[in-house]
């Protein structure tokens, strides 16, 4: 059960990423979505969207691997 709700968690974020992606994607070709109204706007919002859910990804992965002690030594809190 808990791999499941740990698997949830990391779906979320995940799916923010990916349409950061796909919001970035679109505005390099020129497409604008609805609620959007400016391109470099689409643009900002999907960098938005990819730095959240890529650090929110890494930070989770790095607070797992401190707790088993699977970092290197500058990973490693002082203190």
């Amino acid at each position: 059960m808990v791999r499941l709700i740990a698997l949830i968690i990391m779906l979320v974020p995940g799916a923010f990423a990916a349409l950061g992606i796909k919001l970035m994607r679109d505005m390099l070709f020129g497409i604008l979505q609805p609620p959007i109204p400016y391109l470099w706007l689409q643009f900002m919002i999907g960098l938005v969207f990819f730095v959240c859910g890529l650090g929110f990804i890494a930070g989770f992965v790095l607070h797992r691997d401190r707790k088993r002690n699977k970092v290197q030594s500058r990973f490693n809190k002082k203190g």
